[in-house]
């Protein structure tokens, strides 16, 4: 049979947050018991006693799959996202801001969000003079993303689906994953899926293996999230080993630049991180990386330029404020002689 071609390059499907940055120093983590470079939960009022401790900053639309689609739009590519917000003042501005990015946007807000406690998902963002981020988060109405929520026939039309990692927390959310992940697959398109954070592989580890082996073509993963899959602080040994178990996988070691495997772990290509003049802020990093990387499959160029990709944009979001590219990311690939196909 032949496969109708895809109307969009990446459907994302994920946490739909409103970000709030702001510098700190290592001191301010400590008197508030965060533990430098880590994401954790928080609840309504844990959240808003943070904020008050911040100092000040600025807010961004965010979300880790959101930041990736939004970054596909950059490149001029065609994409999708499916995530949760309250209908309320920071809904409305995480979709505009989204659609704003040339992304396709119409999940249903939480109509009665607000009066049940759960307004729009905020992720209080601390970061230190290296440019690190430490997070905590209040899903709010992001957790309430539902099976129900997943469009069949917009997955279907994307030719890869990216699943937020994070989503593993609450289990309606992770049902919609299950979902989407069963959408594309029927409709012969690809499942990618990124691990987001150590902690989260910690808690779901034997989980997100299994849906890895059964379910995941493509995995996107950072060095700690990738030791903590494996239970191994030896990475080749881990990367050999998830370069087995999926179609591609892409891991990503900061300034060290980033592993590709292909083929089952018979391809393996090193990418070089792309020089920054000053890190200012990491938040994003790893998620634009996704945007160029997957951006770069889709369009099928090879693990190697796909990679270069990914990695030209990592390098344009941290070296500023915020998880979003503030210059054109297809101007920089034009520039840097990366041809997107159309």
């Amino acid at each position: 049979m032949t496969q109708i071609p895809a109307s969009y390059d990446v459907c994302a499907v994920g946490n739909a947050i409103v970000d709030v940055l702001a510098p700190c120093d290592p001191a301010f983590l400590t008197a508030q018991g965060l533990t430098a470079g880590s994401m954790q939960l928080v609840d309504a009022q844990q959240s808003a006693a943070l904020y008050g401790a911040m100092a000040a900053g600025v807010e961004a639309s965010g979300g880790s799959a959101g930041n990736t689609v939004a970054g596909v739009g950059s490149f001029g590519g065609r994409a999708a996202y499916i995530g949760k917000v309250a209908d309320d003042t920071l809904g409305g501005v995480f979709s505009h801001d989204i659609r704003a990015a040339g992304v396709v946007f119409d999940t249903v807000p939480l109509k009665d969000g607000p009066e049940r406690g759960l307004a729009t998902g905020v992720c209080m963002i601390n970061v230190t003079p290296d440019g690190q981020r430490t997070m905590c988060t209040f899903l709010g109405a992001a957790n309430q993303l539902a099976a129900a929520d997943i469009d069949a026939a917009l997955i279907g039309a994307s030719a890869i689906v990216y699943l937020e990692g994070y989503l593993f927390d609450p289990a309606p959310a992770r049902a919609a994953f299950e979902a989407a992940a069963a959408a594309a697959h029927a409709a012969g398109r690809k499942v990618a899926i990124t691990l987001s954070d150590s902690f989260v592989v910690h808690r779901w580890r034997a989980e997100l293996l299994a849906f890895i082996e059964a379910s995941a073509d493509i995995v996107l993963a950072n060095e700690n999230e990738l030791h903590a899959l494996f239970e191994t602080e030896d990475f080749d040994a881990a990367a050999a080993h998830l370069g087995r178990i999926v179609d591609v996988a892409a891991v990503t070691r900061g300034a060290a630049g980033s592993v590709v495997f292909g083929g089952g772990g018979t391809e393996r290509v090193e990418i070089a991180a792309c020089p920054v003049d000053k890190v200012v802020d990491t938040t994003g990093a790893g998620d634009q990386y996704a945007a160029g990387f997957l951006l770069g499959l889709a369009r099928g160029l090879s693990l190697e330029d796909a990679g270069k990709l990914g990695s030209l944009a990592a390098a344009e979001v941290i070296a500023h404020w915020g998880p979003r590219p503030m210059t054109s990311l297809e101007r920089l690939a034009k520039e840097a002689g990366l041809a997107l196909n159309a």
